[in-house]
C-alpha cells in the first residue's frame, strides 16, 4: 500500500461515506474493495470522496475496477465525488498515457 494512503469511514443509518487520502495504488485499491465488502450489509448507498487523493496510479485504478464488479453484484449504489472521482470510477476511460 502507498505509505501515505488512508481511508476514513463514516456510517449513518443507510449511508456510508468513505474518504480516500494520499496515493491510490494497487494495494490501496484492495483496501477500498475490502472496506466496501465489510460494509455491504450496513448500508445501501456508499459515497467515495476522492478530494484528498494526491495521485491515482493506473494499476490501482485497474485493480479497483476489475474487483468492484464482484461487489456491485449486491445491488448497492456507489457515488464517487471529488476531483479524482472520474479517475477511479468504473466508467472512466483514458486515452492518453499517464
Amino acid at each position: 500500500m502507498a505509505q501515505n494512503f488512508k481511508i476514513s469511514i463514516h456510517r449513518k443509518i443507510d449511508n456510508l461515506s468513505i474518504r480516500l487520502m494520499g496515493d491510490f495504488d494497487g494495494n490501496s485499491a484492495w483496501e477500498l474493495i475490502n472496506a466496501i465488502r465489510e460494509n455491504l450489509n450496513n448500508s445501501k448507498f456508499k459515497q467515495i470522496d476522492t478530494s484528498k487523493l494526491k495521485k491515482v496510479y493506473p494499476f490501482g485504478r485497474e485493480v479497483f475496477k476489475s474487483n468492484l464488479l464482484i461487489v456491485k453484484d449486491r445491488r448497492i449504489r456507489i457515488q464517487f465525488s471529488g476531483p479524482n472521482a472520474l479517475r477511479i470510477s468504473p466508467h472512466y476511460t483514458n486515452s492518453r498515457r499517464e
